[in-house]
């Protein structure tokens, strides 16, 4: 089975689902969530839904594994108090992904702040995935039509991305995209833009040396193993139509310098993807929504790519 978490309750993440299990499927899934939030959110947006114990595909019907919330959820407010249990479901599908139980995971928009809140240290997805598994390191690749961009840091402050950009980082990063770029995409020599860190890309040093000592040695090892790889470009560079058409990924240093053109280009259809854990993990590319919650406007967009794309992935 696909196993899907809804992420944070009071935000869209059960409206999608929702929305979504109103349609036939063509394969399993189930919701790791909490049963009466799912139930309360169907009559909210006047949708029928029931919940079944056991796989199904028909249409207003979904195969649900609970994870109960301490308190009820009301749409838009965030309460500390279902915390843990987001984080359960998170751990019950890891769990279920190890044990080959489920094929892959889908996950839905978390509220980071409201789970620090609730005393549980959280930085995203992507590090607690890491961190459960008990791996050395993962990347984050965001994905819109063919435009593909992964990110060497993640949920930094811009002040520590730079002692954060060393030479490990960026050989294990490229390490994890070229593999992942080989065997979830098929691509068997792939080509991959390395962004600079500084504007300009350093300017020949006049505007940082991260290019010079750090970037660029780690790019030439790579290229001398015969991997395509071009850079470090300046990031304004990097993402002309030119540069990209002749690119099958970029490398970026940190979230704000790939996710704002990712987003502009394919935004409520990106799908975000964790590579270098030992199971198939794909996310939305959108936060909550605590405003959207329960009015029935959400989006499911995003959610069906990264479904889809889950699915693509583990028939490969």
């Amino acid at each position: 089975m696909l196993a899907i978490t809804p992420g944070e309750p009071a935000g869209i993440g059960p409206d999608l689902i929702v929305m979504l299990a109103q349609r036939e499927r063509a394969s399993d899934w189930v919701a790791l969530a909490d049963a009466e939030t799912l139930k309360d959110r169907a009559r909210q947006l006047g949708l029928s839904l029931t919940l079944t114990a056991e796989p199904t595909r028909r249409a207003g019907c979904l195969h649900i594994e609970p994870v109960p919330l301490a308190e009820p959820v009301q749409p838009g407010t965030l309460n500390p108090a279902n915390a843990p249990a987001v984080i359960a479901a998170l751990d019950r599908a890891v769990d279920g992904c190890l044990k080959s139980r489920f094929r892959a995971l889908v996950t839905g928009p978390v509220q980071k702040s409201v789970i620090n809140e609730a005393g549980i240290p959280f930085s995203g997805h992507t590090e607690f995935l890491r961190d459960r598994c008990g791996i050395p390191d993962v990347l984050m690749l965001l994905v819109a039509g063919g435009l593909r961009v992964a990110l060497a840091t993640t949920h930094l402050p811009l002040s520590e991305v730079p002692k954060a950009v060393t030479e490990d980082l960026l050989e294990s990063k490229l390490k994890l995209l070229l593999g992942g770029l080989r065997a979830q995409f098929g691509f068997t020599r792939p080509r991959i833009l390395v962004t600079g860190l500084n504007p300009h890309a350093g300017e020949a040093g006049h505007l940082g040396r991260e290019e010079i000592d750090t970037i660029e040695p780690v790019c030439a090892r790579f290229r001398a193993q015969g991997e395509a790889l071009t850079g470090p470009l300046p990031a304004d560079t990097a993402f002309t139509p030119s540069h990209l058409a002749d690119a099958d990924a970029v490398l970026a240093m940190y979230h704000d310098q790939g996710l704002p053109v990712l987003k502009h280009a394919g935004f409520g259809e990106a799908v975000n993807i964790t590579l270098g854990t030992p199971f198939i993990r794909t996310s939305v590319d959108h936060g909550t929504a605590l405003d959207l919650a329960g009015t029935g406007k959400a989006d499911c967009g995003s959610l069906e790519a990264a479904i889809a794309l889950a699915e693509g992935f583990s028939r490969r």
